[in-house]
């Protein structure tokens, strides 16, 4: 494969996004083009990819809708790009992630390198030792209403490549058919099944959460996996006062808290009991209470831990009896 063109992108990094992506497998996209096809004309396929994205000439297809279930029955649009659109889109998150990155928050969680879901569970185990309240909160469809322009300004202020920036709008921009056949246009969001779309998310949540919270109660200790968060206070005053300021901030930034899953928790242990409060939360699958727990002295005592909670342990059930 030669180099050159008028946008710096060498064809390794576009065969190496390409082996990324068929890594983490997925279905194809509008163009109907599987894997098995596209492996039949990769060279020609990946060479005409690098050569639009290189000359500035690359304009992404519309993505997929796909519909799949929630835990309460209801559905979850994702938007599945095409094969050849995935690789660009995987160029594009290794030009920009080394950028943004390094200035995320270590109590941001989601889709990073090196994190989990586990990492963020166990940071709020242990301080719900240390603070007896929370502040559960969810962002209601997080992916589906980004701000672009919010967005972009965060993008270019990291990315100083004309043709990261040029490229990312316009996945941003790029419609989706629904599953009825009709066009959407899209004005806002980045589609939940694109290849960039976390790293974008993480961005956007960056300055519309880690930051501000970080900055506005620095007393407040917190981890956020993607749009589910929790937020441990000293008082149910302040937790109170915490809550109705990220309604405020959440807002101002273009999001809504979730009305259902968001509230005010008092992390109970021993007989610290308070009558009339809420004493139990379900975060990243895993329902926190207060339980009795044997300490490494053999002593049983009332703690407030996390255990599978019974939605996540019946849809495990579920898949291992689907798979059986």
């Amino acid at each position: 494969m030669k180099e050159g063109k008028s946008f710096q992108i060498s064809q390794n990094e576009v065969l190496n996004a390409y082996k990324a992506v068929k890594a983490n497998k997925g279905a194809g996209g509008v163009d109907g083009v599987e894997f098995e096809e596209f492996d039949k004309d990769w060279k020609n396929r990946l060479y005409r990819l690098w050569n639009r994205m290189a000359s500035g000439s690359y304009f992404p297809k519309p993505v997929r809708g796909v519909e799949i279930p929630k835990k309460n029955g209801k559905m979850r649009l994702l938007g599945i790009p095409t094969i050849e659109d995935r690789v660009a889109q995987m160029v594009l998150r290794n030009r920009l992630e080394p950028f943004v990155e390094p200035i995320f928050f270590d109590d941001s969680y989601g889709y990073r390198p090196h994190k989990s879901a586990l990492d963020a569970v166990g940071a709020a185990r242990e301080r719900c030792y240390q603070m007896k309240w929370v502040v559960e909160f969810d962002i209601v469809g997080l992916f589906d209403n980004i701000n672009h322009e919010y967005l972009m300004r965060f993008v270019k202020h990291y990315s100083k490549e004309k043709w990261v920036n040029l490229y990312i709008e316009r996945c941003l921009k790029a419609p989706i058919v629904l599953t009825d056949g009709t066009v959407q246009e899209r004005t806002k969001g980045t589609p939940q099944g694109g290849v960039i779309s976390p790293l974008l998310s993480g961005l956007f949540m960056h300055y519309a959460f880690d930051r501000w919270i970080t900055r506005e109660f620095p007393m407040c200790k917190w981890e956020r996996y993607a749009d589910d968060g929790v937020i441990h206070c000293v008082s149910k005053k302040q937790a109170k006062y915490v809550l109705d300021k990220l309604k405020e901030r959440m807002l101002l930034c273009g999001l809504e808290i979730h009305p259902d899953k968001s509230k005010i928790v008092y992390c109970q242990r021993n007989n610290e009991k308070i009558d009339g409060e809420t004493t139990q939360f379900t975060f990243l699958g895993y329902c926190f209470r207060p339980r009795m727990v044997k300490s490494k002295s053999g002593v049983y005592f009332m703690g407030f831990t996390p255990a599978v909670s019974k939605d996540s342990g019946k849809a495990f059930r579920s898949s291992i009896k689907d798979a059986i």
